[in-house]
């Protein structure tokens, strides 16, 4: 198990690495353009769905303790959140972006074209990385066809809420610490992360991004691709909005509370 674990953690630094060399070079090569935001999504999704697919065979296949597929998830996630360069790697955060008129509809719309691309380019390339053969686990995946079932270990309606769950928690997380210094930020994201994935893991896999799903758990026999929308689409949309909104409604309904009362001067009558 050691050797399986050392391998995947050079796959993850290596992937990280990769991508974060051809993140700034695009950066540069792309700066008159205006499309140097869309090559950043591209990079950073495809960087999260290949790290994501490594850690979920190592977790589900590997046989590692959970304590260390946790701390493996907080600490890969703290990497993402340092090296994305302001790419969001999620269709729900696109959307939240939109909604805040921080990107243009048009924008959003293409960085999630971007992210489902990324998301499909990953699908492809991880199974060529496991097929190298470099540990015995990915060994083993390869002559087992690279299978993989679904996370789904309850009713559809459960599962969906799960998944709106995490997504509530973690939209939450990154909403309130708006103003909170980046680097520590991360670390705050990072454990909501970690916390719904260790809440709802068993029951979903708890991946809260579509496209990321589309990525690790849409390939997986088991369920639908309809089925597979319901709960990894829909829950996380509907999570990310509701807290959205809930946190807007208290925010302004606080605002109105504290903001003082000006009362009409009373002007004297003069006899």
């Amino acid at each position: 198990m050691a050797g399986d674990v050392a391998v995947s953690l050079s796959v993850l630094a290596v992937v990280v690495l990769l991508s974060d060399v051809t993140r700034r070079l695009m950066v540069r090569g792309l700066a008159n353009t205006g499309l140097s935001p869309y090559a950043v999504e591209l990079v950073s999704t495809f960087q999260l769905c290949c790290c994501t697919q490594e850690l979920k065979l190592l977790s589900e296949s590997g046989g590692i303790p959970p304590q260390l597929a946790l701390t493996l998830t907080y600490v890969t996630s703290v990497a993402h959140g340092l090296t994305f360069r302001g790419a969001v790697g999620n269709p729900c955060g696109a959307l939240e972006h939109a909604y805040r008129a921080r990107l243009s509809g048009g924008c959003a719309v293409r960085r999630i074209a971007c992210q489902f691309a990324a998301a499909v380019a990953a699908r492809a390339a991880v199974p060529v990385i496991w097929g190298m053969g470099m540990s015995g686990l990915h060994s083993r995946h390869k002559l087992l066809g690279f299978r993989c079932v679904s996370a789904i270990h309850a009713s559809l309606p459960q599962a969906a809420a799960v998944e709106l769950m995490c997504a509530f928690a973690v939209q939450t997380v990154i909403t309130q610490t708006q103003s909170v210094e980046e680097k520590y930020r991360v670390h705050a994201v990072a454990a909501a992360i970690t916390t719904a994935v260790y809440a709802g893991g068993g029951v979903t896999g708890a991946v809260f991004n579509p496209a990321l799903a589309f990525s690790t758990q849409f390939p997986c026999s088991g369920n639908s691709f309809l089925e597979y929308c319901f709960v990894y689409w829909l829950g996380p949309l509907l999570g990310m909005m509701s807290s959205v909104l809930l946190f807007d409604k208290l925010t302004t309904a606080f605002s109105r509370k504290s903001s003082p009362l000006h009362l009409p001067q009373r002007t004297k009558k003069q006899a």
